[in-house]
């Protein structure tokens, strides 16, 4: 079972309706995206509701320029980052456009629920918000 973590902390998942790799997609609600997908590639058709991105491994960066690319695109819909995230890097999947994050019980074990909130406030700590706030002083 997953663990899904928003800004206001862990619940459980509530998307039933399930997940359609990108290749069979025709239509489809919700797609699910490896790490190495161009975002180029994947078509933002108006009834797709939810976008997954695959994390391998927490050292895989891939994830966040897709997200990124994906809003750049105008993709306005649920993006959900699952896998190998850690709560350090929740605060750079929230500012990468990401709207969720699904880890495993396991690592939701690991790191508690307070880890992650501890990241929630991720609009007010970016190193941007900080720079300009100075310059503008």
């Amino acid at each position: 079972m997953s663990i899904i973590v928003t800004d206001t902390g862990f619940a459980a998942d509530d998307w039933t309706e399930g997940f359609v790799a990108l290749g069979a997609a025709n239509d489809a609600d919700a797609l699910d995206l490896p790490s190495d997908t161009d975002p180029a590639d994947v078509p933002l058709c108006n009834g797709l509701l939810m976008i997954r991105i695959d994390f391998p491994c927490s050292a895989d960066g891939r994830g966040f320029t897709i997200a990124r690319a994906l809003r750049l695109r105008g993709y306005a819909g649920r993006l959900r980052a699952k896998g190998h995230v850690l709560a350090d890097q929740y605060a750079m999947a929230r500012r990468a456009g990401f709207d969720e994050v699904e880890i495993s019980e396991a690592l939701a074990a690991r790191q508690p629920q307070e880890q992650w909130q501890f990241r929630a406030n991720w609009q007010a700590h970016d190193y941007q918000s900080r720079l300009r706030g100075k310059v503008q002083a």
